[in-house]
Formats: C-alpha cells, sequence, structure tokens
C-alpha cells in the first residue's frame, strides 16, 4: 500500500530525517514510536503529503506523493497532534462541513456520517456544541473528520496525548476499528500505548529508522527478551548480588527494591538465552531458595533504550 524509500528532510541544515525507508500493508495499524523531536510528526506530514521530501521518494498505491499530491490526498485522512476543530459548531455540522470542504456530494456526507460517528465512538454527541466536549471526545471528533472520506491511509499523530487512563482505553477501540480495509500509521511517545495497539513497530530516533518489527522481533534484537530476567530470592541480598556478578552466565546483574522482607531482588541480564537453565541449578547449589523468576517489567521501555543506546 505505502512504501516509503530513503526518505530525508532537511529544514536548513539540520536533518529532521535521515535515510528512513518502511511499507505500510493494507489492515496493518504501523506504530512510529520515538521520543519528542525524534521524527514523527515530519515523517507523516510527508505522508500525508503536506510537506516535501528533501530526498527519497513515497509512494501511496503506486502514485508518487510528490508528483501526483491531489490524487494520494485524496486517499489519505490525517489527524495532527491538535485536531482542527471549529469549536463553535455541534459534532454533526462540523462533520458536514468538513465532508463537504473535502468535495463530497451533500448526499454523501449524509451516507457516511452514521458509520462514521459509530467507528468514532461518537454516538449521543452528534448535536453537542464541540467546545463543550472533553478533551478525549474532541479527539474523537478529529478522528471522525480524517475517516469521513473514506481513506485507504489514516495517519494519526500522537492521539492518545493528554487523555486521561479512561479514555485512552477508548481510544484504542477506535484506533483497531480503523483497520477494516485500511492502512493505519499512529505515532506516540507512550511505549505501553504502541505496543497493546499496533502490529509492527517503527523506532524513530534522532530523524533515523533504528528498528522495525513486531514487538518480540525488537526484543530479540534489542538483547532478547529471553536473556533480561528478574530474580526474587530468600537470602542476603548483598550476597546475592555478589554471587550473580560472578557467575559465568551473567553479563550484568542489578539489585532492586524488594517487596517482601528477607528477599532479595535483581533485574538479571544473561550472556546466552539458554543461560537461566545454567543459572538457576547453580542458584540453588549455592544455598538460595529461589521465590519467584520472571521477565522484567516495562519491557518495551527496556527493548527501546537498548535499541537507541538511551540510558533509563
Amino acid at each position: 500500500m505505502i512504501e516509503v524509500r530513503h526518505l530525508t528532510r532537511y529544514y536548513g541544515s539540520f536533518a529532521a530525517l535521515e535515510d528512513v525507508s518502511f511499507e505500510i500493508r493494507e489492515g496493518e495499524i504501523i506504530g512510529l514510536l520515538g521520543l519528542n523531536g525524534a521524527g514523527k510528526s515530519t515523517t507523516l506530514k510527508i505522508l500525508a503529503g503536506l510537506i516535501t521530501p528533501s530526498e527519497g521518494e513515497v509512494k501511496f498505491e503506486g502514485h508518487d506523493v510528490t508528483e501526483n499530491p491531489e490524487a494520494v490526498r485524496s486517499r489519505i485522512g490525517y489527524l495532527p497532534e491538535s485536531p482542527p476543530l471549529y469549536k463553535d459548531m455541534t459534532v454533526s455540522a462540523f462533520l458536514t462541513h468538513i465532508g463537504r470542504l473535502k468535495g463530497m456530494s451533500a448526499a454523501d456526507v449524509q451516507r457516511r456520517l452514521p458509520s462514521v460517528i459509530e467507528l468514532a465512538q461518537l454516538q449521543g454527541r452528534e448535536d453537542q456544541i464541540i467546545d463543550t466536549l472533553s478533551h478525549g471526545y474532541r479527539k474523537r471528533v478529529g478522528i471522525a473528520q480524517a475517516v469521513l472520506h473514506d481513506p485507504r491511509l489514516v495517519i494519526l499523530d500522537e492521539p492518545i496525548s493528554g487523555l486521561d487512563p479512561r479514555q485512552i482505553v477508548g481510544m484504542r477501540e477506535v484506533i483497531r476499528g480503523l483497520a477494516d480495509k485500511r492502512g493505519v500509521i499512529v505515532s506516540s511517545h507512550i511505549l505501553s500505548e504502541i505496543s497493546q495497539t499496533c502490529d509492527r513497530i517503527l523506532v524513530i530516533d534522532g530523524g533515523r529508522l533504528v528498528a522495525q518489527g513486531t514487538e518480540a522481533e525488537l526484543a530479540e534484537r534489542a538483547g532478547g527478551g529471553e536473556r533480561r530476567i528478574q530474580i526474587t530470592v530468600k537470602g542476603d541480598e548483598a550476597r546475592f548480588v555478589e554471587w550473580l556478578a560472578a557467575h559465568p552466565a551473567v553479563e550484568a546483574a542489578k539489585p532492586l527494591l524488594a517487596t517482601h522482607p528477607g528477599t532479595a531482588v535483581a533485574h538479571v541480564e544473561l550472556k546466552e538465552r539458554d543461560g537461566r537453565a545454567k543459572l538457576v541449578p547453580d542458584l540453588i547449589q549455592a544455598g538460595f531458595t529461589l521465590w519467584l523468576l520472571e521477565g522484567p517489567e516495562d519491557d518495551l521501555e527496556e527493548i527501546f533504550l537498548g535499541l537507541t543506546g538511551k540510558a533509563a
């Protein structure tokens, strides 16, 4: 559906993007993950045809975005981080107005409105003034205007920014509903949301695409989720950490705060995938009682830090 090849964008001498390449397939939700200033919004604006790349190309169903922007824009729905809303209008009046601006006939707008209202979960809000809506519902109105003309690709820039936990859950459902026969790309700096919403993740850092794949694939590239474990034992913390650091299967060990009296907890990075099979028998033989062995918390965050080389 979308082919991005060697995308580069300069602002003066500053390279906001450098040699970025990826694809988006129909029915797929792609997460664009990166810290603020990483180049996410620049990437999305180029995909939407709002700015042109300095180098590289974007092809949408065979059409070059730069050479044939009008043909592409009509098939794309775009939601910037701050939704472009007329706050003194009702939801229905605003969507009708936007539909006509996009070249839809009045009949086509009325035909599409019920399904769009349902897709964006705006039932019961059709006649409400936008200015009286919560931030979460305004975001949904923004999504509704982006998909009103039934685009083939939906681009969402930080759609969950500023939402409370309940609104975030609702927004996840809305985003998942968009992927039917469409491609969807969602940018965010919130790691857990990318993990829970998207099929595939693109990690961008300093204008460069440093990794792409499923969460499991990224974990493998970052050092392997199977090589990072958290161990809780009964025993003295200092002796436990000292013993771990000296074990030949351990690359690094970091003590963590224990939640139960008389226990010691450590985050352990193993040298090899099968390291735990070597470590656990030796642990017991050394006199420690194994209390708990589990994967580390905030795994996607660790993956991101590992891929970008950022400090925790």
